[in-house]
Formats: C-alpha cells, sequence, structure tokens
C-alpha cells in the first residue's frame, strides 16, 4: 500500500500543485484498497470533505493508473499519531480495529484531538486551558459567562463575541476554553482558532501561491472562528479587506465569530472604520485587571492541581498571600513564579516557606517591586473618578473624562520611567505633545486646585502602598 500510495501521490503533487499537496494530500493514510473502494485514514472530518469534493477523482484516477481497482474513496477519522504503526498487526487486524466501533465512517475524532491535529488550518490549542481551569472573580465574571454562551451553540444574540484586555488577563485562555467545549458539544462542526497574524500569513501565502479561492473556501466552511490578537491587522489593508469580507459572509451564514485584542475596537487605531463597526455591533467586554482576591484564587486552584500530583507537597502559611500581594503584573508572571517554587520543592525535597519564597523568587519580586504599571495608574484613576477604563484610551473630551485622563498621564510620568511618546501609545496612540500638554495643565492645577491636589496625593500614596 506505502509503495502505491507513495507513486499516486508523486503525481498528485505535480498535478494539484505543492500547497494542495500539502494541506490536503499529505495529511492522508491509505490503509487498503477492497472491493473497488479505497479507505484512507485522515486526522479530520474537514480534509476528509474536502478532499472527496475536491480532489476524490484525481485519486482515483492516480490509483487506477498504479493497477488499483478504484470505484470511489472511504475516509476514517483518525487524530494524528492516534493510528497503529502499520507493522504492528496483520491487514485484516488492522482493518477490523478501522471498523470496530465506527460502523459510520463520519464518526469524529475526540474534540480535543480534532482541533490540536490540525496545525495545518489553524493554531494548536493548549489543553490546559478550559473552562475548568479558569478561575472565575469580579474582573472577569462578564467574559466567563460570554465565553461560556458561545460554547454552548445554537442562538447567541450576540455576534462577534469581542473580548479585550490587557496581557495576561485570560483572553486567550478562553478562546481555547469556547473552542475546547464547542467541539465537545458539536463534534461535527468545524472550528478555526488562529491569531491575526496567522490570518495575514496565510491569506499573502495564497496571494502570493494563486490559491486564492481555496483560502476564502477554508475559511468561509467553518462554524465557529476564533481571531486573536486582531490588533495585528491594523494598518493592513489588503488584510482588513479579506478579514472583512470573511467576517460577513460567516456572519450571513449564521456563523459565530470569537474576536480577542489588547483593546477595544474603537481604540484600535489603523483599523478600518467599517471593521470597527462591525466588530461593535456584536458584545464588548473588557477584562479588568485582577484583583487581589482574584490572583489568590489562581494561586489556590493551581496549587491544588499541582498537589493532586505531588501529594507531598508542603506550602508554608502565608505563602500564596504573599505572592498574591506582591506580584500583580498580569497571571502570567504569576503562574510562572508558582510554577517555580514547585519545581524548586519537587526538586531539593523542601517546604515552601515564606523565606524559601522570597529566596526563590528574588529576581521577579524586585521586577514587581514599586514598578508601577500605566495600567495600574489608568485602573486606580478610572475607579476614583468612576468613569470607563476604556476612556482612559477613548476620543471623549468631556471635562468629566478628560481631567481624569490628564490625571493618569501626569501620574504616569511622575511614577514611572516611560517616555512621553511611550506613554502617549498606552493613552490610545496619543501624541507626546498631548501627553506633555496634560502633564503641564495638571502641574498647573495642583498649585490652584486645593480638592484635585488632594486628590493627586491620595491617588500617589494608592499606587505606592
Amino acid at each position: 500500500m506505502e509503495n502505491l500510495w507513495g507513486q499516486a501521490c508523486a503525481n498528485l503533487k505535480k498535478s494539484i500543485g505543492p500547497n494542495n499537496f500539502n494541506h490536503w494530500i499529505k495529511p492522508l493514510r491509505l490503509n487498503e484498497v477492497q472491493t473497488g473502494i479505497a479507505q484512507f485514514e485522515s486526522p479530520t472530518r474537514f480534509i476528509s470533505d474536502w478532499v472527496n469534493r475536491h480532489f476524490a477523482e484525481a485519486i482515483v484516477t492516480e490509483l487506477n493508473r498504479h493497477g488499483a481497482e478504484v470505484e470511489r474513496l472511504r475516509f476514517t477519522v483518525v487524530p494524528a499519531g492516534a493510528s497503529a504503526p502499520r507493522s504492528a498487526a496483520p491487514q485484516s487486524a488492522r482493518a477490523a480495529a478501522a471498523t470496530e466501533g465506527r460502523n459510520d465512517d463520519r464518526v469524529a475524532a475526540p474534540a480535543t484531538a480534532r482541533i490540536a491535529a490540525k496545525p495545518e488550518l489553524g493554531a494548536p490549542l493548549d489543553p490546559r486551558s478550559t473552562f475548568s481551569n479558569f478561575v472565575v472573580g469580579k474582573p472577569n465574571e462578564l467574559a466567563h459567562a460570554a465565553a461560556r454562551r458561545v460554547a454552548e451553540g445554537g442562538p447567541v444574540g450576540f455576534n462577534p463575541l469581542f473580548l479585550y484586555g490587557g496581557v495576561g488577563l485570560g483572553k486567550t485562555h478562553l478562546m481555547h476554553a469556547i473552542a475546547h467545549d464547542y467541539q465537545a458539544r458539536h463534534p461535527e462542526s468545524q472550528v478555526m482558532y488562529l491569531s491575526a497574524e496567522q490570518f495575514m500569513y496565510r491569506f499573502v501565502q495564497a496571494l502570493r501561491e494563486s490559491t486564492i479561492m481555496d483560502f476564502k473556501a477554508m475559511f468561509r466552511n467553518v462554524h465557529l472562528l476564533m481571531v486573536d490578537d486582531v490588533q495585528f491587522i491594523a494598518g493592513k489593508d489588503s488584510t482588513q479587506e479579506e478579514f472583512f469580507h470573511t467576517f460577513n459572509a460567516l456572519v450571513d451564514q449564521g456563523k459565530q465569530i470569537v474576536i480577542s485584542a489588547d483593546r477595544a475596537p474603537a481604540e484600535i487605531k489603523g483599523l478600518e472604520e467599517r471593521i470597527k463597526s462591525r466588530l461593535s455591533c456584536g458584545l464588548i467586554v473588557d477584562l479588568h485587571p485582577t484583583t487581589y482576591e482574584l490572583r489568590l484564587g489562581i494561586l489556590q486552584s493551581k496549587t491544588d492541581a499541582f498537589r493532586a500530583q505531588q501529594p507531598d507537597l508542603e506550602i508554608g502559611d502565608g505563602v500564596l498571600e504573599f505572592l498574591a500581594h506582591r506580584i500583580t503584573s498580569n497571571v502570567r508572571v504569576l503562574e510562572g513564579a508558582l510554577q517555580r517554587l514547585f519545581a524548586h520543592a519537587s526538586l531539593l525535597r523542601r517546604e515552601i516557606t515564606l523565606d524559601v519564597a522570597q529566596e526563590c523568587l528574588a529576581d521577579i519580586l524586585r521586577t514587581n517591586d514599586r514598578k508601577i504599571s500605566i495600567d495600574e495608574i489608568q485602573r486606580k484613576v478610572a475607579e476614583h473618578y468612576n468613569i470607563r477604563l476604556a476612556d482612559m484610551m477613548g476620543p471623549k473630551r468631556a471635562r468629566n473624562v478628560a481631567r481624569p485622563r490628564q490625571i493618569a498621564m501626569y501620574l504616569s510620568k511622575q511614577l514611572t520611567s516611560r517616555s512621553l511618546p511611550e506613554i502617549g501609545r498606552r493613552f490610545g496612540g496619543r501624541d507626546h505633545t498631548t501627553i506633555m500638554h496634560g502633564v503641564r495643565k495638571i502641574e498647573e492645577l495642583v498649585g490652584e486646585d486645593h480638592g484635585l491636589a488632594e486628590d493627586v496625593a491620595m491617588l500617589k500614596r494608592l499606587l505606592e502602598a
């Protein structure tokens, strides 16, 4: 079979082109030819359907040309890596194994395996990023509820779901969780998750290799499309054009879309207005910076999971509380610090005490020591003046928004080492002269307005505490 399929593949690669061959034919494995049927293993149902629609005739022709008597093709979905080695059993045993439990050759592979097994279609998913591993707190409860609703399938009531927030707040975790849960509930549906950068790369590749129709068909046949970090297509005119048409085509077909970015659609500089408008038609959810309680909950959840594998793990009183208080930059840094402590305890057979934690994490703790971030300043100021965090980056000029924004600019200049252009970028891409004007304005008002001076002093104390 290997020799027959190898000869057929050599000609198929020439006739359909290397790109189509690598995407659609190469993942297949020919198991047997019997009673006019060529039995193939395919890593995903999507590949099986696509090959059957577009390349079945060419495959049948090539197999017959090399001595096989084939009238049609049949596909069995087997996740990548799940097939037994061809030498592991006689052909009849392999055929029986392929048939047993799979009387319907349309039966799909397990959800997680199916998604992870198709890197040619999207990005692989992290099997750890599920809803069961996502710790819910006040900063992310709405995003979590919306993600759960999308994962259930059926009429959602909003499309797209747009998640935005800073680094390490859980956007990507929620997207992976949606994909896992949706595919488990709807095994026959096609799910695609990828970054905006990968979308752009595949689009450029399709243009270069004249396979744009294959590209369009691939994206328009999915039931759930998830694009991470959509801000990366800002300023890329051709990619935005294709993204716009893909978005419209899927929405028109009633397909669900989930998008993530580091800021709200209206605040992404360089993104076309028509795309901003489409994105704003759905549900836009802001994942807020973590609170102490949420960070502590995450640490406790991770510790419980590790203790299930290492029952002898010993963590002293106050260690998790210490980490939740000291490491506030983002969840990834927090989890990385905890993982380092786990490794330290496991390798050296030592209890994780407060002294051990301070010694082992000295570099991380130094980095977080009073390294006040612009994100933190914006959040504190927004909370104090009861305005939306998004207004810090937005275009609103009303006094009740503009003044707090200027105070946040002033504190960013006073309490961080960031340059004016860097601060401007964090305030919705504003010019450095705008930041300079805001800083000077607050410097003037601090000497004239006693109430404002007290507000600024109090915010400084809160940030430096």
